[in-house]
């Protein structure tokens, strides 16, 4: 079993909406089956789950007191890939999820709150020996900011090459416990997540990643003082 634990200390850095959207796109992609496990007390995963119509992936509720226990369980379920949300702090007990992890996916939106939240995390996962990867999440196209957060990003990091743009059938699927994917499988948005994780799955399995084309567009700016300073990285 693999384990993907998605973690930020920042809210509203789209973890949960994440790790549903990337658990469903494992299951279709054969990988399955597939559990989700959220640790995260306020439950928005819970809640997506519990209006989802589609009976997988499977869920299961759990805590920091119990998540070593219930990680066993479910690997002796015969589950092939956990993801386990959690909750937008970084305490002692986060610690716990990320050192049950094969991966730690990190999600930044291309601010400079978002930007200046990423040390903690990564504080914990090399303090764990533990691979994480960056993810940048709800990017708006071709914007400057966006850019930028890609050179702050893989100056720390390991960064996906994949971005997740900000669309609003993200959103609309997640209220009726669906994905992009099962509203249009042909979506820009649909792509991106399959993309994203056909990448974390490639790392997952020690695998390269050959894309059919470059999807982030990697520029060189001469002046990315703005955001740097901003998010006290510079």
């Amino acid at each position: 079993m693999k384990v993907i634990v998605i973690a930020s200390r920042k809210g509203g850095s789209g973890k949960t909406t994440l790790a549903g959207h990337l658990a469903v796109q494992a299951e279709f992609s054969g990988q399955g089956p597939v559990a989700l496990l959220d640790v995260d007390p306020q439950g928005s995963l819970s809640e997506w789950w519990n209006v989802r119509e589609a009976e997988t992936p499977h869920f299961a509720q759990s805590s920091f007191e119990t998540l070593t226990k219930d990680v066993a369980r479910l690997r002796k379920a015969g589950i092939k890939r956990l993801f386990i949300d959690t909750p937008p702090a970084i305490e002692r007990s986060i610690a716990d999820v990320v050192a049950v992890s094969d991966i730690v996916v990190i999600p930044s939106r291309p601010s400079p709150h978002d930007l200046r939240s990423i040390g903690a995390t990564i504080e914990v996962a090399e303090h764990l020996g533990k691979p994480f990867i960056f993810v940048l999440n709800a990017a708006t196209p071709r914007a400057r900011i966006t850019n930028e957060a890609i050179t702050v990003l893989s100056r720390y990091g390991m960064l996906a090459p994949i971005i997740v743009h900000q669309r609003v059938d993200f959103a609309s699927s997640m209220i009726d416990g669906r994905t992009v994917m099962e509203l249009s499988e042909g979506a820009k948005s649909s792509e991106e997540i399959r993309k994203l994780w056909s990448y974390l799955d490639c790392r997952l399995e020690g695998r390269a990643y050959r894309p059919a084309a470059p999807v982030i567009p990697l520029r060189s700016h001469a002046k990315n003082v703005s955001l740097l300073a901003q998010a006290g990285l510079e």
